[in-house]
């Protein structure tokens, strides 16, 4: 069993570079290039806070891994 729980977990969808967020009772929306919120999902807005962060900080290596899973 994990000892912590992740912050969230990434799901990439085909259609746009648009990165979704779920969580249990949860599920936002990320756009990738440019970086913007598309939907809170009911997050609030220090998780939204900590969610864009990583993404900032990742975005490169979020756009790479996009791009190589749907072959672009």
């Amino acid at each position: 069993m994990f000892a912590h729980k992740p912050l969230f977990t990434i799901r990439l969808r085909e259609t746009y570079k648009l990165m979704y967020v779920p969580e249990v009772a949860k599920g936002a929306k990320f756009w990738l290039d440019p970086i913007r919120l598309q939907n809170s999902g009911g997050f609030n807005r220090f998780e939204l806070k900590q969610v864009r962060s990583i993404i900032e900080k990742n975005q490169e290596s979020l756009m790479e891994a996009w791009n190589e899973y749907f072959g672009r």
